[in-house]
């Protein structure tokens, strides 16, 4: 069952000089969506309203205890939400595609909420025929309005090498579905044709309607017969869960939490089945990147067609059959900071460490612990003086005692905020060591900026644990975490079915830091002589 959008978060904007209606802000239209997909999935899978009402009870306790050791928190540099508003909103889905041309309108389906393509991620070293990217906003104001993101997964069916014509039937069914309603379909249509791509009100509430039909469950109803989900389900579980089903139907939900170690307690306390570890870094007082946990997939029912030959010969319709499914789970996530390309060889490194590491009788999250524990600094700054971490800067209102003689000599005796921004381009390293003696002077406050992303091998860590069992392809982690970008042509091959060029999240956030760097040395005068 579908949900309207709460009307109160369609708020009408920017009104054109000639026309009576207005459009919707690409960030409310994205908050309405993502807010009529949590509530859908909470009807779909009801284990999963459990969850966010544990992580809002985790959030509130650490919020709470925030407020009362506020300068704990800024000393252990905790990564916290822009607001509270953000908090209780953001959440990440996934999705699985199976056709370039499903990809592609599904990319202008989250054009229209303000969603665009960011990461490669390969998952076939870990044994998954896909690979994939993240849809998500782009602009530090956009992710504090609504982070909302979908990691979005495309088969590649060069990588079944199917003997038994798996391959083929999964291909056919995908043929044959109908993902996009004929009325999304217009609307896209229509909205690209619009000004600057926005929807009218009345048109915004049609389209949230329509592109959830997209993602639903459908009510359980396969577009495969109960043999054909054997076939696919024994060449690959996650071939079933793509090519048999009538929809793209989201495959989990994900609140952010605060403390992903208590989340992960209170889900086992109220009996719910978890994933034995939380993927990605270890737990730190400076948390990076991202960490992910997950309650389990649900065996759900499901309603496989019959064999043609055992359908009405008359009027063409087939009966049904009652059979299940297991895919669709809920997860958590923890975010830190974004780490820099140095940042990340570093962390990719004593990742592969550790997981070629024999336990010796400990626990694989003791040898994570121990293998980052002397090598990553756990203190936020050791991580922006060695540049490790992506940093946001602000003014504290304290004026600096002289500027930095190379730096002065570098902007020459009457610098300009042209002439500033062109000596930040070109000499990065010198400008960003002396925000650092800023820092340490009381002058900026630099605060990590929140990793907005994902990891591959969490990625296909949370996947394997969440697939039916049986398969070879799922049997376990990977011996070593797969690259950030895959080699070969890839990554041209998804951005060929996309339409468009996949953006590099390290341009993202390298920006985002030199703009917030670029404000503060406007605002501290250093375009006038005699700082």
């Amino acid at each position: 069952m579908l949900h309207a959008t709460p009307a109160q978060y369609l708020h009408r904007r920017d009104p054109l000089p000639d026309a009576a209606t207005s459009f919707v802000h690409a960030d409310e239209l994205r908050t309405a969506f993502a807010m009529a997909m949590s509530q859908m999935y909470k009807n779909e899978v009801p284990l999963y309203g459990d969850l966010v009402r544990i992580v809002h009870d985790v959030n509130q306790a650490a919020l709470s205890a925030n407020s009362t050791n506020g300068s704990d928190l800024q000393a252990s540099s905790s990564i916290t939400p822009d607001s509270p508003e953000r908090l209780s909103l953001e959440r990440h889905g996934a999705i699985r595609l199976g056709l370039p041309t499903e990809l592609r309108t599904v990319r202008r389906i989250f054009a229209v909420l303000g969603m665009y393509p960011v990461g490669y991620y390969d998952l076939s070293v870990a044994g998954l025929p896909m690979h994939a990217t993240c849809f998500r906003p782009i602009t530090s104001k956009s992710l504090a309005r609504n982070p909302f993101r979908i990691f979005t997964t495309l088969l590649r069916p060069e990588l079944v090498k199917s003997e038994d014509g798996a391959r083929d039937l999964a291909l056919q069914l995908l043929s044959r579905r109908k993902l996009f309603t004929t009325e999304l379909l217009s609307i896209l249509d229509t909205v690209e044709q619009q000004q600057q791509g926005h929807l009218h009100a009345d048109q915004a509430e049609v389209f949230i309607r329509e592109a959830l039909r997209t993602f639903s469950w459908a009510s359980g109803v396969a577009a495969s017969t109960v043999d054909e989900y054997a076939r696919l389900r024994a060449e690959h579980p996650v071939l079933a869960d793509i090519a048999c089903f009538r929809t793209a139907h989201i495959n989990h939900l994900t609140p952010r939490t605060l403390n992903i170690d208590a989340a992960q307690d209170a889900m086992v306390a109220e009996g719910m089945a978890v994933k034995e570890r939380i993927e990605g870094p270890p737990r730190r007082r400076c948390p990076i990147l991202l960490r992910q946990t997950s309650f389990l997939a649900l065996d759900e029912p499901v309603h496989f067609l019959c064999d043609p030959s055992e359908g009405n010969a008359v009027t063409g319709e087939r009966s049904l059959v009652k059979g299940s499914h297991c895919a669709r789970f809920g997860e958590i996530e923890e975010r830190g900071a974004a780490v820099t390309a140095a940042g990340r060889r570093l962390y990719d490194e004593l990742l592969a460490k550790a997981t070629a590491a024999s336990n010796d009788g400990r626990t694989y999250d003791e040898v994570m612990a121990d293998t980052f524990r002397d090598r990553y600094p756990d203190d936020l700054r050791e991580l922006c003086r060695q540049q490790l971490i992506y940093c946001r800067y602000r003014c504290t209102g304290k004026q600096p005692t002289k500027m930095s003689p190379n730096f002065a000599t570098l902007l020459g005796p009457d610098p300009t905020p042209a002439g500033l921004e062109e000596v930040m381009a070109k000499y990065q390293e010198a400008v960003i060591c002396w925000a650092h003696r800023l820092v340490d002077d009381g002058v900026l406050v630099a605060e990590p900026i929140t990793y907005e992303d994902f990891l591959p091998f969490s990625a296909a860590g949370i996947f394997q644990s969440n697939l039916q069992k049986g398969s070879s392809a799922a049997s376990g982690p990977t011996a070593h975490p797969p690259p950030s970008v895959a080699p070969g042509g890839a990554q041209g091959s998804l951005e060929g079915a996309l339409g468009c060029v996949i953006t590099d999240p390290d341009i993202l956030y390298a920006q985002a830091q030199k703009d917030s760097l670029l404000a503060c040395l406007l605002e501290l005068g250093l375009t006038r002589t005699g700082v």
